[in-house]
């Protein structure tokens, strides 16, 4: 049942539906980036090498989870969101807890491409939900509020899946990660109402579901779309390689042990990603609102003040030295997200918004996770040769120039975003 005006103007059911988005996000995380603190122990149990790490941390997530994003977000743009957000829920919850029970690399390959299915359902409609529930003003906060399940859900990711393999195994940490997100489902859909689209935007009218080849025809005409997306995506090459990778790289390099990395890492996703998160959406509204090209504008200057703490990072020895510098790119890297995902709701009209936020999804997850994560393995197999078990710590290095790619995007669609800007 959709709701009304009322109810999308009522702050604290509004806050209520946040909180509960921000819950299921958190589990989509946990959920994709728990496989990188299993990794070592995945791989000298199965046999694999960091090529096929990468993979199972990229390509095996990413093939689903980007092409059956824009099917899943049509169906979102028409019909009940949180339907789909749901049911999406339970399918990747279902599929995590079976990488548990994989005996080899094609059975894990298989599950995670499961868990890719049913998360490619829930993002995208979530977009949508929030700016239906969320007036304009506000959105870039709000929707940087949602994208805090990014770093929770990274960090408990990363703590509640090494401390749970260290106790009872790698096995038992997909199974109840997946099982507990399993619980949230009926949470979801029977306390969540469905917002009047476009109730917020001066909407008069029900708008109609817009096609895929009109959504496409509409961004065509808005180049800052696809410099956002690009942009977005090469940051995202190295948020999600780093993601995936930095928990071998602490234990190889630094000769950590799992739990040391557990902690460590998780600190570091809690503190710089929640602090960078909240920073971009306040500094989006804040600047946003005199200029529309400070929503570019903000994440291409973060993206270019975070190279040199993510060079050091990578090269102290000293293991305090590397936890402070680290925190302050990581949360650098994570501040484009309320700016730029504001900006994509706002250059299509409300009947667009679910299906653009899957084409941006797309292209980002496509590029960011599957080329990304595996990219960042390979080269590792590669650079071995020559640099041992320091290979991965190259690997990284090499990969910092896609931060410079992403901050000359950016700054280029900073130059578009007022004329691309919908006031329909």
């Amino acid at each position: 049942m959709a709701g009304n005006a009322s109810e999308t103007g009522n702050q604290g059911y509004r806050t209520y539906v946040l909180f509960v988005l921000i819950l299921v996000y958190i589990f989509n995380f946990i959920d994709r980036q728990i496989l990188g603190i299993l990794a070592p122990s995945i791989k000298a149990e199965l046999n694999l090498s960091d090529s096929d790490l990468g993979w199972l941390g990229g390509w095996a997530f990413a093939l689903f989870y980007t092409l059956m994003g824009v099917p899943i977000a049509m169906l979102a743009d028409r019909y009940s969101r949180t339907w789909i957000i749901t049911v999406s829920l339970a399918v990747w919850s279902g599929f995590t807890a079976l990488c548990g029970t994989a005996n080899g690399f094609w059975q894990l390959f298989l599950y995670r491409l499961g868990v890719g299915v049913g998360e490619a359902g829930g993002v995208a409609p979530a977009y949508s939900l929030i700016s239906d529930y969320f007036p304009p003003h506000t959105r870039a906060r709000a929707l940087a509020a949602y994208s805090f399940g990014i770093p929770i859900g990274m960090g408990l990711g990363v703590l509640g899946g090494g401390l749970i393999a260290h106790q009872i195994g790698w096995r038992w940490a997909f199974i109840i990660c997946g099982l507990v997100g399993l619980l949230l489902a009926p949470l979801l859909k029977l306390t969540v109402r469905e917002p009047v689209r476009g109730g917020l935007d001066n909407v008069v009218a029900k708008p109609k579901p817009a096609s895929l080849g009109q959504v496409i025809a509409t961004l065509k005409t808005k180049p800052s779309f696809w410099l956002l997306a690009f942009g977005a995506s090469s940051s995202s090459i190295m948020g999600y390689g780093l993601a995936f990778w930095l928990p071998s790289f602490f234990q190889r390099s630094h000769g950590m042990s799992l739990v040391d990395t557990t902690l460590f890492f998780s600190a570091i996703i809690f503190i710089g990603g929640l602090a960078g998160i909240w920073l971009g959406g306040w500094l989006g509204d804040r600047l946003g609102a005199g200029n529309k090209a400070n929503y570019a504008r903000l994440p291409a200057v973060a993206f270019l003040i975070s190279l040199p703490f993510f060079f050091i990072g990578v090269n102290v020895s000293s293991q305090t030295l590397m936890f402070f510098t680290f925190i302050v790119p990581q949360a650098l890297s994570l501040l484009w997200a309320g700016p730029v995902l504001s900006s994509v709701q706002h250059l299509v009209a409300p009947s667009m918004r679910a299906t653009a936020s899957a084409i941006f999804l797309f292209i980002n997850n496509l590029i960011g996770i599957g080329f990304g994560t595996w990219f960042l393995g390979v080269l590792s197999d590669v650079l071995r040769a020559e640099y041992g078990q320091d290979s991965l710590r190259y690997s990284i290095l090499y990969c910092l120039g896609f931060y410079l790619i992403a901050a000359i995007l950016l700054l280029l669609a900073s130059r578009r975003l007022d004329r691309d800007w919908h006031r329909g």
